[in-house]
């Protein structure tokens, strides 16, 4: 019904600067929130940012600054533009949407996610 696909992930020094993008597809109706979280080898899935179909967007204190969400709404593409990039951000970047399938209610879907290696 909904598939999320992320790109955009690789290798990158510290530092350094990746976009991530993530596009949805499938009998989409509608898009409300999109976002992307992140899980680092041994630790838990945590939440990086989200937007709003307004253009709302909220950050995780450890990315404010450094990374900026956006989306086009047109295209059902949500993006994680990501600089001055440090080590502690490797992990896999997963792209999460708040979509509306007809009939059914709101619903979160998920993306297969993308690795993000920080290194030198």
């Amino acid at each position: 019904q909904v598939q999320l696909v992320e790109s955009g992930g690789g290798l990158v020094q510290p530092g350094g600067s990746l976009i991530l993008s993530c596009v949805a597809s499938g009998r989409i109706f509608s898009i409300d929130t999109m976002g992307w979280y992140r899980q680092a080898p041994g630790k838990q899935r945590e939440l990086v940012a989200t937007i709003t179909s307004g253009a709302i967007t909220n950050y995780a204190d450890s990315v404010k600054g450094r990374f900026t969400i956006s989306r086009d709404n047109a295209k059902s593409t949500v993006y994680l533009q990501m600089n001055s990039l440090k080590p502690e951000d490797t992990a896999v970047y997963y792209c999460n949407a708040d979509a509306v399938v007809i009939p059914y209610p709101r619903k979160f879907y998920w993306g297969q996610g993308t690795q993000v290696t920080v290194s030198s």
